[in-house]
């Protein structure tokens, strides 16, 4: 009994060894059939790079641009679902203001002109109804990115998971995204 168990333990590792050296070739040429690239599979792959990021994952987003005036006795602009409430006192003087939520499986909006500060802080409150893991992450966030969409820093966000919409005060203007 423990020799045949031997001699089958033997001969199993001998089998993997000619299977092992007889499937490398020396020549270029293919082993197997080339790959068939999943259409599908190549469809989901925007998908799966926010997630990596830390970025909220979602179907592809609309382009939307908005510009408005919006001067010290404040305002509203949204573009798609997303809305900038700007307080009365934030701003010294009109200034022309540019909202764009760029196409792109993230939901995120960019404004202009960069680098505006205000003196009192405005409220975004991004929508992420369009992105199917929206409500089975419980901790949703904004965050400030880069153009290519890198994390630079979350800010603190209130999440209305009903709405499906998350909030952040922020002081300046750059890109900021959903986050997870």
């Amino acid at each position: 009994m423990i020799r045949s168990r031997r001699a089958l333990g033997l001969l199993s590792l001998l089998l993997a060894a000619a299977t092992g050296l007889t499937s490398c070739t020396a020549g270029d040429t293919p082993t197997a059939p080339a790959a068939v690239i999943d259409s599908q599979a190549s469809l989901q792959l925007p998908i799966i790079t926010p997630l990596l990021n830390g970025l909220l994952a979602c179907n592809r987003q609309d382009y939307g641009i908005t510009q408005k005036w919006i001067g010290p006795s404040g305002g509203t602009i949204r573009v798609n679902d997303h809305v900038l409430v700007i307080p009365q006192g934030a701003l010294s003087r009109n200034t022309l203001i540019t909202a764009e939520a760029p196409a792109d499986y993230v939901a995120s909006v960019r404004f202009q002109p960069e680098g505006l500060h205000f003196a009192r802080k405005a409220t975004l409150t991004l929508d992420y109804s369009d992105c199917p893991l929206g409500r089975l992450q419980l901790l949703k966030r904004v965050a400030y990115t880069t153009d290519d969409l890198d994390i630079l820093s979350f800010l603190l966000s209130r999440d209305n998971l009903l709405l499906m919409r998350v909030s952040a005060d922020l002081d300046h203007f750059s890109r900021y995204a959903v986050a997870w």
